[in-house]
C-alpha cells in the first residue's frame, strides 16, 4: 500500500571534522533528531567536494583527506523539520542547510 505526502527535505552539509560536545557534528545533528522523533535521518559522505574556502576535499588516495564533506538528510513534516533549526542555529559553525518541499512516497505492507 502506497501512501502520499508531502513533507520537508532538511540537507545539512559540513566537514567530517566539525564537531559538537566532543563527538562528530554529523553524528550529534542524528541524535539530536531521533531524540526529536523526526521521521529518520541519513548521513552520506561525499568522495569529493569543496565549500566557502574553495579547498578540494577528496577520497584519492594520493590525497587522503580526513575533512571530507559530510551531508546529513532527513524528511519530515515542515513543523517536526523546525523543531530541529535551534540546534542546528548553535552548533552548525560553517556549512550550509538548504531545505525543500517535497512528494513522500510511504510504502507500508500489511503481513497478516
Amino acid at each position: 500500500m502506497k501512501k502520499y505526502e508531502e513533507g520537508v527535505l532538511l540537507r545539512i552539509l559540513v566537514d567530517e571534522s566539525s564537531r559538537c560536545q566532543g563527538r562528530p557534528l554529523y553524528e550529534a545533528i542524528v541524535f539530536k533528531a531521533r531524540e526529536l522523533n523526526l521521521a529518520g535521518a541519513t548521513v552520506l559522505k561525499g568522495v569529493l567536494g569543496y565549500g566557502a574556502d574553495s579547498m578540494i576535499h577528496s577520497t584519492k588516495v594520493l590525497r587522503l583527506s580526513e575533512d571530507l564533506p559530510m551531508i546529513v538528510e532527513i524528511v519530515d513534516t515542515r513543523e517536526k523539520v523546525n523543531s530541529i533549526l535551534p540546534f542546528l542555529d548553535e552548533n552548525v559553525k560553517d556549512g550550509l542547510i538548504t531545505m525543500e518541499n517535497v512528494s513522500v512516497i510511504k510504502y507500508h505492507h500489511n503481513n497478516k
